[in-house]
């Protein structure tokens, strides 16, 4: 199976970034996981506010944590609070139920990582995230909300 190479992570976040800049979001943060929920590369732009780091790799946790994009995570706090309560307990407080957090897949579904992205809105988080997973020639997966 195909990874999530540093080079493929810098491109992922160096295309959020761009799209960031392009649609004038506030500054992002940008944290990129393997599959493994490893750190892969993080870039943090000027102006960002603190605990971004936290948020982004929280966000990108959390959809690796439920398979799944983190508009679906969101789902989940929403309609199952209880459950959450326990994955963000048993997580030791990673994940992150909001919108932008998105899997990187392979154009066969496989799942080889996330990106999380934090600083502008939640919804222009995943825009920016979309962007950069794409630019890098891999499938993006929000979830559902």
């Amino acid at each position: 199976m195909a990874q999530i190479t540093l080079s493929k992570a810098n491109g992922i976040i160096k295309a959020a970034l761009a799209k960031g800049t392009q649609l004038a979001m506030r500054p992002l943060s940008v944290a990129v996981l393997d599959a493994g929920g490893h750190l892969k590369a993080f870039q943090k732009q000027d102006g960002s506010s603190m605990l971004r780091f936290e948020i982004a790799f929280g966000k990108a946790f959390g959809a690796l944590t439920i398979g799944a994009g983190s508009r679906t995570v969101e789902k989940f706090a929403k309609d199952r609070p209880h459950f959450m309560e326990g994955l963000v307990a048993a997580s030791g407080g990673h994940v992150i139920p909001v919108a932008g957090g998105v899997l990187v897949k392979n154009a066969k579904g496989e799942i080889l990582g996330a990106v999380g992205i934090s600083g502008d809105t939640s919804d222009n988080d995943e825009t920016a995230a979309i962007a950069g997973v794409e630019a890098a020639g891999f499938v993006a997966d929000g979830g559902q909300g």
